[in-house]
Order: structure tokens, then C-alpha cells, then sequence
């Protein structure tokens, strides 16, 4: 079957070549057309991908006050966060209900068609991400693994900057709140001639709503066009960031309810340091009748420096990716019928090295890590229209992926290995079927193949239990992916979405705390129901809503039928904007999350994490003329103070929770001439 789809993909691809070609304030309903990139890594129309996509634009981002990423994702239907520190720089994204230790792993985040995910076992960073360079953020539901691979499991985040375009603009906005908040953003862009540009900055500070969860984040960046003329586009972005944050630690409940923002006196010297560049080259060469091509050359490099005193170990952690993302696309037409296929390639090269101490000034050299991991992927899709309005889509992607190195143990015993490798050989697969439906309403269906190939952190034992500090025995994460869906519209500007999904996953890698090495799981299963709604009355209000349903659970082992922790069964997220005269918006948000077990509780035998509800409002003024657009904003989150929190664990020696802030209050004000 799969070698009987690629060779269908494959001819469907030849026989093209030689076809001829073929070139909310307003009384409107609400669109259906918003352009995406990420669902197919090319432009597409949202109701033509097979999946369930969001899109949040910048006026989106404006409106809400959000100072990082994590607060605009938070409140959308199965998008969950988890910190350790109550603030956006350890947040750890979770997209259709992994739970578990490391959800991040399963959720592919992109900036400007970008990677962001890195091969150690560190989470996203969310705040070297500057809220005001952001244009858009795509937010597309389900396997992605043919065009993306590696860990495009539960979704994919696509973040796209802003370009220049028109005349010069100036803007800036200054941001003030609870806990020390601030932060300061600028930024001009524009265009001359063939040429655009845009230069951003921003500072971010918070004391933290805890003691000692202090985080800075400083962060600037530039994108250059050029358009030579209608057959070649190239552009340029680089960007720079470093962020620095305190870690609390962990509570018992009897502490919490003495003081929650108090930290463990253990960890009263944890904290890290993280530097971020990244750049990012791409050629796009058009064809005219023989499509378009287009490339991408891509440099991030990392420096961490984690200090975990309560541990006794000190590390720097300094890791390059240097990546090539070659890929063709052609549309043509076959009898009439409209044709659309993209053919890449990914290779990816990311050598790693960490040194660990036991000492913060660096004088006591316990161990070195030197490591490569390089991996190459292959794969084409094929979008075909059956009908008009009935599009099939087919694809596939193989990968090979190696991770080499040696580890030098200072210690007295002396453990060591070097020129050890592990390769994976990876393949996946996907079909799918949406029917375009009335004006605006879609459905689709989709079933498709997963992978994850290990984080170097978790193949890599640094701690050398029983002498082993390679896993040579680690396996990549599969599964196999299936969901149904529909967007439709029951009245002009009422849109109403609904998702059903099914995840089989096996050789989920979790950390045995038994063992403390890495293991397998036994087979889990992931079902899932999605519903969102948006009602607009043009010029006074707009409702909005959507609500997730997770069931995760152990499909055989010591744990059959169990749940999976840190998983809640039910999310949902429910608002009203009103508008007001003057340019006054109001809106005021009602956000649910259900209990779950905590990590490590796979019996499901212990304590919870509790449920929480919080409330949440917004006021938002805005004045705009020929020369000046000004925006003044206040809000409010929890604001009756719910004391609550988003990570959990228990391993046996008792429960341990991280507190999230309380009452919290916001205000800014931005311009733009």
C-alpha cells in the first residue's frame, strides 16, 4: 500500500509537466478566506486544508494585551500550557492532550517557516519571540509528519513576522502591570523601490508572581526584502535575544496554603541564562508555466546556561542548526481539473556540546558532552481537485536521522563512551479529503502516519546510571493519526467548527524515575472532540467559544485503560466583545480547565491537579487619522484570584505543585504614525 501511493504521487507529479498553464466592524459576514502557509508550506485558503486552522492576526494580538506568545495561544481549543515558574520563559506547550513530561516534543513550532524546536529537551522559550514583530500566527490542528516531520505530531505553530510594505511607519508601546511587569517595543518598516524593510526591539522584565521567578528578556531583529523583478524574490531576517529567569521550585500543598508565592528554600539559587541568533536566507525563483522554486538557508545558535544548585550541577549548553529546505512547487491543470504538487528536501545539521560543573564559577569540570545530530528527509505531496469543490490530497516523507558522540566523565569512576551512534530510519504518510461546501463551509477528513525521533537529552544519559550513558536502545515515537471535521456557517456570521480526532501512538519516551534512564511506553491512545464558535452583530458585539474534550490512555502494559497524567478531560474558553462608540471595545472571557492526574501518577491512584476556572477582562480604545493610529488598552486576568496550578507531579515521594499568579493587572498604550 504505501509503495502503491508513493508511485501514485509520484506519477501524478510527471504527468503534469506537460500541461498548459493557468494563470469586524463592517456590515459583512465574516470571512472564510484567510490565507495560510503552514498547512501545505505553500499559500493555501484555511478552508482548503484538511485540518482544523486558527489564524491570529496582529490586530488580534493588539486587542488582547498579550505580552507574550503564550497568552495569545493559551485560550485556544487543544492548546495547553504548563510552566514551572508561573511565567512564559519555562512554558511547555501540549496540542491535543500527550500530557506526560515532555508534551513540547509533539508540537512543531516555526518562526517564518523556521524550526524553533531544538534537539535537546528544552522547551520552546517563548519570550525570544517579540509579540510586536509578529504579523500572524497559523495555528494548524493534527499530524503534519509528510511536509514537516519530525514532531509534527499534535500540531503545528507557524509564526509570521511582519514586512515591510508602503511608506515609512513608526511604532511603539510601552506596557505596564502587576508583579514588575513592563516592556517596551519599537519598530519602523517600509519600502523603497524593490526593497522592504523592518526593524523591531523589545525589553520585557517581571519580578514574577512567586519570589525569586524574576525573568528579563531583551530582543531585536531585522527582515530585508529585495524583488529583483517578477522572477526572483530574496529576503533576510535575523534576529537576536537573550532572556534570564529565576527558578522557585516546586511546592507541597501544605506550603501553598501557608504561601503560594514563597519558593523552596532548596532552590533559592536556580536559575538559567539563554542567548538565541537566528537567521534565516530564502530564494524564491518563479517559472512562470513551470511553477516556482524555492529555498531556505537557515543558522540558530543557542547558548544555555542552566545553574541547578539544588542539584549540585552547572552546566553550558552550546548547540548550533544549520539547515537547507530546497522545495518545487507546480500547479497545472489536468482536464480541467486544478493540480497542485510540492517536492522537497530537509537536511538539517546540529552539532552539541555541554560541559557540567560542579560549581557555579565554572572552576569544577565534571563532564563533557560532544555531540552531532544531522538528519535528511524527503517528501512530496500531491493536492488534486476530483471536483470543484472536492479536493484529494496525498502524500509522503522519508527521513534518516543519526545522533553520534562521546561523553568524557571527570569523576573519580570514570564512565565513559565515545564514537557511539544511533540512527533512525523514518517514513510517513497521509491522505486526505476536503469537500468545499455553500459559500464558506468545509469538511474534511484525514488519516496519516507519525514520528518523533529522540531529543539528544533524552538518547544521552548525563547522570550515567549503571554506567550507561547511551541509550542505544531508545526507539522513535510512531503512530497513526485519523480525524474528521467540519467548518460551517448555519447563519451569515455564525461559524461553527467541530473536530474529531483519534492518536495511536507507540514508544512514547518518558523518564522512569525508578530507573532514571529513558524508556518506551507501552501503546497510548488519544481521542479527542474540538468544537469553536464566533458569532459577529457588525458594529455591536461578537460571542466566541470553543471547547476540548482529552481522553489519553494506556492501551496495554502495567498501565492498560489507565489515563495518561497530566492530561484534563475537558478545556473550554467562552467570551463576549462588545463595541462601543468612540472606538471602545470590551471584552470579558471565561476560561475552564478539568482536574487530571498528576506526572508520574500513572496508576491514577494519587491526588489531583485540581480544576480551575478563571476570568478574565479587557478594554481596549482606539483612535485613528491619516497620520496616527493610537491604541490604550487595561485589563484584568483572574480576576477573582484563583489560586490554582498548571503543572503537577507526584513520583512517589509525595505531591508537588507550581503555583500560577493570582489577580493580575495590565495597561499599555501603542502608537503608530
Amino acid at each position: 500500500m504505501k509503495k502503491f501511493l508513493f508511485l501514485v504521487l509520484l506519477l501524478s507529479f510527471v504527468s503534469i509537466l506537460p500541461a498548459h498553464a493557468q494563470n469586524p466592524l463592517e456590515d459583512k459576514p465574516v470571512k472564510m478566506s484567510e490565507v495560510v502557509v503552514t498547512a501545505t508550506r505553500d499559500t493555501q485558503e484555511t478552508r482548503k486544508a484538511p485540518a482544523n486552522v486558527s489564524v491570529i492576526t496582529a490586530e488580534d494580538i493588539e486587542q488582547s494585551g498579550a505580552t507574550t506568545v503564550v497568552e495569545v495561544l493559551d485560550k485556544l481549543e487543544s492548546i495547553q500550557f504548563r510552566t514551572y515558574s508561573g511565567n512564559s520563559a519555562q512554558a511547555q506547550i501540549d496540542m491535543r492532550g500527550f500530557g506526560g513530561e515532555n508534551p513540547f516534543g509533539k508540537t512543531l513550532v516555526m518562526l517564518d517557516g523556521r524550526r524553533m524546536n531544538r534537539i535537546d529537551m528544552s522547551a520552546t522559550n517563548w519570550l525570544q519571540i517579540p509579540v510586536n514583530t509578529i504579523e500572524k500566527i497559523e495555528i494548524v490542528r493534527g499530524s503534519s509528519s509528510v511536509l514537516y516531520g519530525d514532531a509534527a505530531i499534535g500540531g503545528v505553530i507557524n509564526i509570521i513576522t511582519k514586512k515591510g510594505k508602503g511608506k515609512p511607519a513608526f511604532n511603539a508601546s510601552v506596557i505596564g502591570g502587576s508583579y514588575g511587569l513592563h516592556a517596551e517595543r519599537v519598530g519602523v518598516s517600509g519600502a523603497v523601490d524593490k526593497w522592504t524593510y523592518a526593524v523591531t526591539g523589545e525589553n520585557n522584565f517581571s519580578s514574577g508572581y512567586r519570589d525569586r521567578s524574576k525573568y528579563s528578556a531583551q530582543g531585536g531583529g531585522f527582515d530585508v526584502g529585495y524583488s529583483a523583478n517578477d522572477l526572483l524574490n530574496l529576503s533576510l531576517g535575523v534576529s537576536f535575544n537573550k532572556v534570564d529567569y529565576q527558578m522557585p521550585g516546586a511546592l507541597t500543598k501544605d506550603q501553598m496554603e501557608q504561601d503560594r508565592r514563597q519558593y523552596q528554600p532548596w532552590c533559592s539559587d536556580d536559575d538559567g541564562s539563554d542567548k538565541y541568533t537566528n537567521v534565516n536566507l530564502g530564494v524564491k525563483s518563479f517559472w512562470g508555466t513551470w511553477g516556482q522554486f524555492e529555498i531556505n538557508f537557515l543558522y540558530g545558535k543557542k547558548d544555555l546556561q542552566m545553574n541547578m544548585a539544588s542539584w549540585g550541577v552547572y552546566s553550558d549548553t552550546n548547540f548550533d542548526t544549520y539547515g537547507v529546505t530546497p522545495r518545487y512547487i507546480l500547479e497545472k491543470d489536468i482536464l480541467r481539473f486544478h493540480n497542485k504538487v510540492i517536492v522537497g528536501f530537509d537536511y538539517y545539521n546540529e552539532p552539541y556540546e555541554k560541559n557540567i560543573f560542579s560549581d557555579r564559577g565554572r572552576t569544577a569540570q565534571t563532564g563533557a558532552a560532544d555531540f552531532t545530530r544531522e538528519s535528511m528527509g524527503y517528501y512530496i505531496r500531491d493536492e488534486f481537485s476530483l471536483l470543484k469543490n472536492l479536493i484529494l490530497s496525498a502524500g509522503c516523507r522519508f527521513e534518516h536521522t543519526s545522533i553520534d558522540g562521546s561523553f568524557e566523565d571527570f569523576s573519580p569512576s570514570d564512565s565513559s563512551f565515545s564514537d557511539t551512534q544511533n540512527t533512525y530510519n523514518a517514513e510517513a504518510y497521509e491522505t486526505g479529503l476536503t469537500w468545499l461546501w455553500g459559500k464558506q463551509s468545509k469538511f474534511f477528513a484525514k488519516y496519516s502516519t507519525v514520528y518523533r525521533i529522540p531529543f539528544v537529552d533524552e538518547v544521552a544519559s548525563f547522570s550515567g546510571y549503571g554506567n550507561n550513558f547511551f541509550l542505544t536502545d531508545i526507539e522513535k515515537e510512531k503512530g497513526a493519526s485519523m480525524e474528521l471535521g467540519t467548518e460551517f456557517y448555519p447563519l451569515e456570521n455564525l461559524k461553527i467548527g467541530l473536530t474529531l480526532f483519534r492518536i495511536d501512538m507507540e514508544d512514547e519516551i518518558v523518564f522512569n524515575n525508578s530507573t532514571w534512564i529513558n524508556e518506551n511506553f507501552d501503546p497510548t491512545r488519544h481521542d479527542g472532540v474540538e468544537v469553536s464558535l464566533s458569532y459577529l452583530r457588525p458594529k455591536y458585539f461578537k460571542i466566541f467559544g470553543n471547547y476540548t474534550y482529552h481522553k489519553a490512555t494506556f492501551e496495554e502494559g502495567a498501565y492498560n485503560k489507565k489515563e495518561m497524567p497530566m492530561v484534563p478531560n475537558h478545556m473550554a474558553n467562552v467570551g463576549v466583545e462588545i463595541y462601543l462608540p468612540c472606538n471602545i471595545t470590551l471584552r470579558s472571557e471565561v476560561q475552564y480547565v478539568s482536574d487530571a492526574f498528576l506526572a508520574g501518577d500513572y496508576y491514577n491512584n494519587a491526588e489531583k491537579l485540581d480544576a480551575h476556572t478563571l476570568l478574565n477582562f479587557y478594554a481596549q480604545w482606539k483612535y485613528t487619522s491619516d497620520w496616527l493610529d493610537l491604541a490604550a488598552f487595561l485589563g484584568t486576568d483572574n480576576i477573582s484570584d484563583v489560586k490554582y496550578a498548571s503543572f503537577g507531579s507526584n513520583y512517589g515521594y509525595g505531591a508537588s505543585y507550581y503555583p500560577m499568579p493570582g489577580r493580575t493587572f495590565k495597561t499599555g498604550i501603542s502608537f503608530e504614525f
